[in-house]
């Protein structure tokens, strides 16, 4: 059953930004990694020249992905988000791990929420063989990805549609996910600080992502390794309330404290593709 609270579903548009050459996504997983990117260090890691880096540079600065720096270019201040598209490039592969890694820690004829996210999407992606599913989300992608299992029942929430990403937001979205008790909240976020914290940048999104939380028996955390050096400034929960945090490698040993003193589990997703089926 696909139950689907807004129409004119296959004709809704995301108004993206600038796309990313495969080197551009490259350099923003670099600048993730250490804060910043310089120009000289960018050129010998590609073989390229400094000009052809000066020139990727500075379309990813008029795009608002990096700021500008003397010699390279540093993340933005962290009171914004990068756009939806080029944050479904970055890091695929590792989302994709976490996506099977989630997948296989949900059993058939659970019940669970999916909210907003790049990563969730994934584990929408990995869960569409599970048979007798029911998802509630307030993703209108994760939706469409799951409306292809015939044994799914999904239930889209209403809600402000935040055509950017394809969420649905507002007190009509926490409303319908106040009507639910499901089995697993999955949940992602744009940052996780050192202090554990899974943060994200829009106060809405937030209260429908607590509205989940509160609403489920358990919480999985979906959320890879560059989580760790981003910033955002609105907070959703902390580790020690979750059940499970999936992600692509082993963390920090203070978060792997913080999780163990918690009981909050722990799973790192393999980034080798899964065998081809005959």
């Amino acid at each position: 059953m696909f139950v689907l609270s807004i129409f004119m579903f296959d004709f809704i548009r995301y108004d993206g930004h600038m796309p990313l050459t495969p080197r551009q996504s490259d350099i923003i997983s670099l600048a993730r990694q250490s804060g910043r990117v310089m120009v000289d260090d960018l050129a010998s890691h590609f073989a390229v020249t400094v000009q052809t880096i000066r020139r990727d540079l500075a379309e990813l600065c008029d795009g608002d992905l990096l700021d500008r720096i003397h010699g390279g270019a540093v993340l933005p201040s962290g009171v914004t988000n990068i756009g939806y598209e080029d944050r479904r490039r970055l890091n695929a592969d590792a989302k994709e791990a976490i996506g099977r890694a989630a997948a296989a820690l949900i059993p058939p004829g659970a019940s669970l929420f999916l909210n907003i996210g790049t990563t969730t999407e994934a584990v929408a992606r990995a869960l569409r063989d599970t048979p007798n599913l029911m998802v509630v989300t307030n993703n209108m992608n994760v939706a469409q990805i799951l409306a292809t299992n015939p044994t799914t029942e999904v239930i889209v929430t209403g809600g402000r549609l935040r055509r950017t990403d394809g969420g649905l937001v507002g007190d009509m979205a926490v409303q319908t996910i106040r009507q639910f008790k499901v089995d697993i909240a999955v949940i992602g976020g744009s940052a996780l600080d050192a202090q554990g914290d899974v943060l994200d940048f829009d106060v809405d999104e937030v209260r429908v992502s607590r509205a989940i939380l509160d609403q489920a028996r358990s919480a999985m955390l979906v959320a890879d390794h560059t989580k760790l050096t981003r910033k955002a400034p609105v907070r959703i929960a902390q580790l020690t309330q979750l059940d499970h945090w999936v992600t692509d490698i082993v963390p920090p040993a203070h978060l792997r404290r913080l999780c163990a003193d918690a009981d909050t589990q722990i799973t790192t997703g393999s980034r080798l593709a899964p065998p081809a089926t005959s």
